[in-house]
């Protein structure tokens, strides 16, 4: 090398489109049915698996739309970019700023998992110790500066699937040995003439999709993998589709060991997977599992919150919030402090105002507003401004756009309520910046806060 050719730092192209699926499951874990699993039973009355599949098919359109949209945008990665440049900034504004709730959000609902995955433990133990412990634990552990790894996450993941094999064995043990159904009972939980609801089948479908959140952390990898055109979109689809069946699988499965005969009780519904758990293969599965997905929730619930706290920090940064506390880091940590304190006091007042089912709805509003602006840029860009050919350019996104806003608009109602009171919030904000001296600030969004 001569001594006047400098080498620029750049990140390696080493990611294999196997790296990328493998890394896709380990994001969305491949337990993910099994915490909204009581819930959407409940919603749907018994019809999970149709969720599941439901839900599938608007994720697999949706993956498509970020897979493509990754090819046009390779260093960005991020729902509020595509839909900033292609539509419009204060669309990629809406976006953004709906993926901040769902940022706040996610850690609420993993420590409302936890405090009752705790109680099936040692029930003398009231939900609010037990919301509080794990409030500060999420909290405490951040302040630290304490962050899992993505070998630790990939052990994690790896551990889960173990778990998730050791309970379909036990599953088809009870159902050849004591369930044994027979005849229709196979298909029932697809489609029980007793119970079946349309409307109610798609607000438990807005629910399942849940179970998908996170596919879309894969386009963030683009400078990373070999051929990024092609196998950012394969392996989102491929993530997606494994995902789904997996767990439609291990929904079947649990409701044939426990058919709907009515919703599950209050105390049961947020932990329900485990015990059914407990029916089929008793105390010891019961424990197994409750234990792995406790360790799942805790460490989805530190790295959400963590999260939350580095958005809030961009945005301050960014001014796009007050810098002066927005924008600070510990000397020591170098952790946002501010941020992770009040991202805490948000989680605890959520885990006494809301319920799981109802942060669910809320996180998969903002998702589904996520989704809708993905499919609707991925449609203006390949219909009115690219001449690269690509397979259906207008029928998929178009699919995607229509079948998730269909999920979207049959959440909960007071779910919508309080999503579309945030988005009001987030243009009062916006309002307020544009005409105020800092007008000129970046973006609260930009790719900078990823």
């Amino acid at each position: 090398m001569q001594p006047s050719e400098v080498v620029t730092p750049h990140l390696k192209r080493s990611l294999k489109l196997w790296h990328l699926i493998v890394y896709g499951i380990v994001i969305i874990q491949p337990t993910a049915p099994m915490g909204i699993y009581g819930v959407v039973n409940n919603v749907a009355r018994g019809h999970v698996i149709s969720t599941i599949l439901i839900a599938m098919v608007a994720m697999l359109f949706t993956a498509v739309s970020y897979g493509r949209m990754a090819r046009i945008y390779p260093s960005a990665g991020s729902a509020y970019t595509y839909v900033g440049r292609e539509i419009h900034p204060l669309a990629g504004y809406i976006v953004g700023w709906s993926m901040l709730m769902d940022y706040l959000l996610n850690p609420i609902i993993c420590a409302i998992w936890c405090s009752a995955a705790a109680r099936n433990v040692l029930p003398s133990i009231p939900y609010a110790a037990w919301a509080v412990a794990f409030v500060l634990v999420f909290m405490l552990l951040n302040l630290r500066g304490v962050q899992a790894s993505g070998r630790v996450n990939a052990i994690l993941a790896i551990g889960m699937s173990l778990v998730v094999a050791v309970f379909f064995a036990y599953a088809i043990r009870y159902l050849a040995l004591v369930a044994r159904p027979i005849g229709h009972a196979w298909l029932t939980p697809f489609y029980d003439p007793t119970t079946f609801s349309p409307s109610l089948l798609f607000r438990g479908t807005s629910i399942a999709v849940l179970t998908y959140i996170g596919f879309d952390g894969i386009s963030t990898m683009s400078e990373e993998v070999e051929n990024p055109r092609r196998n950012i979109m394969l392996a989102t689809v491929f993530t997606c589709l494994i995902i789904g069946l997996l767990s439609a699988a291990e929904v079947y499965v649990a409701q044939l060991a426990w058919p709907y005969h009515g919703p599950f009780a209050d105390a049961l519904v947020d932990t329900a997977y485990v015990h059914v758990a407990r029916r089929i293969g008793g105390p010891v599965l019961f424990q197994l599992l409750n234990a792995t997905l406790l360790i799942a929730n805790l460490g989805s619930g530190v790295a959400a919150q963590f999260g939350a706290a580095r958005l809030l920090y961009g945005m301050g940064r960014g001014d796009a919030l007050p810098k002066r506390f927005f924008g600070a880091l510990d000397p020591k940590t170098a952790v946002p402090r501010n941020n992770v304190i009040l991202v805490g006091a948000i989680t605890l007042l959520g885990v006494f105002l809301l319920t799981y089912e109802r942060g669910a709805e809320l996180l998969n509003f903002g998702a589904f507003i996520a989704f809708m602006g993905v499919n609707a840029a991925a449609l203006i860009h390949y219909r009115f401004r690219s001449t690269e050919k690509v397979l259906l350019p207008v029928a998929i996104p178009l699919a995607g756009l229509v079948v998730s806003a269909f999920i979207w608009l049959n959440l909960g109602h007071s779910a919508q309520l309080l999503g579309f009171a945030w988005i009001l919030c987030g243009l009062l904000l916006y309002w307020l910046r544009r005409n105020s001296s800092a007008a000129s600030a970046p973006s609260p969004f930009d790719e900078s806060v990823s």
